[in-house]
């Protein structure tokens, strides 16, 4: 029980808070005693997790308007890509059967990873010819490898800023090399992390991809189906592929989703056709 407090002069406060501290066991106040902001046993409790999510949507927004990113154009695609470099350094190392059917498919798949470079140095050019943040279009991506790698490459190398949004994983996954500094982000909740790939997206450019492309794209899709965003060009970068795995056509005429939802939808082959699309959709000089 607390001691009570004094009721006349001849007990100080400072005698009453030496009495209650020594009433209170050292080893079972010291979390209490932590501040809220430096307890991370609290912070990661089940009942803050909005806080949390606060935190993570807040960060991001902040750092981002310092650094004059207003709008972005986010590329999604495969991990596994590699330069076509990488891919003949495969091919030259290749000693097994399994290693040159490998080694013969990255060098397949590479052409994908050079068109997203050449992708991100063309919004990069472009950048460059304006004055006005609020005329660049910044390349942003999940900031690890393969098609991420390459687009944030492809900016990189032309000298314009170039964001990643990376994630937590269970075989953790870590920011590329061409990432500008100050702009590598990492998140704990796929959630806010797809927030921010939309908060500022005026474009999304989608390369073959596995679950988590597919996810990425029909998120967007859907938000602009049904109106939580404003409409933006949804380009998909390899049109045999996109057409093999998705049937769009057919999806329309079995009545799932309407003529309307199509328009948004750009298939492109190369990254000139890609950023061509954006120009058209905007009126980019």
């Amino acid at each position: 029980m607390s001691p009570k407090l004094p009721v006349n002069n001849s007990q100080t406060i400072t005698e009453y808070l030496n009495l209650h501290k020594s009433q209170i066991a050292e080893e079972d106040s010291v979390e209490s005693y932590k501040f809220a902001f430096d307890d991370e046993a609290f912070l990661s409790r089940r009942e803050t997790i909005g806080i949390r999510f606060e935190l993570e949507l807040l960060k991001p927004e902040i750092l981002l308007k310092e650094q004059g990113i207003e709008h972005t154009i986010t590329v999604f695609g495969s991990t596994r890509f590699v330069s076509h470099d990488h891919a003949l350094d495969l091919e030259r190392d290749a000693k097994t059967p399994q290693e040159q059917a490998h080694a013969k498919q990255a060098l397949l798949h590479s052409k994908y990873y050079e068109s997203a470079r050449k992708f991100g140095a063309l919004v990069a050019r472009y950048n460059a010819t304006q004055d006005q943040n609020s005329n660049k279009l910044h390349i942003c991506t999940g900031g690890g490898p393969g098609i991420m790698e390459a687009a944030n490459r492809g900016a990189f190398e032309t000298g314009d800023k170039t964001i990643g949004f990376n994630i937590s994983l269970p075989r953790e996954q870590h920011p590329n090399s061409y990432i500008s500094p100050g702009l590598s982000f990492r998140f704990h909740y796929f959630a806010l992390r797809k927030m921010h790939f939309m908060l500022r997206a005026r474009a999304i450019v989608a390369y073959p991809g596995g679950f988590g492309s597919f996810d990425e794209l029909f998120e967007v899709l859907t938000l602009i189906q049904t109106k939580k965003v404003v409409r933006i060009p949804v380009i998909l970068v390899g049109s045999d592929y996109w057409s093999e795995m998705v049937n769009f056509t057919h999806m329309v005429e079995f009545g799932v989703i309407d003529a309307e939802d199509m328009q948004v939808i750009h298939f492109a082959e190369t990254a000139q056709e890609a950023w061509q699309t954006i120009q058209e959709w905007y009126q980019l000089g």
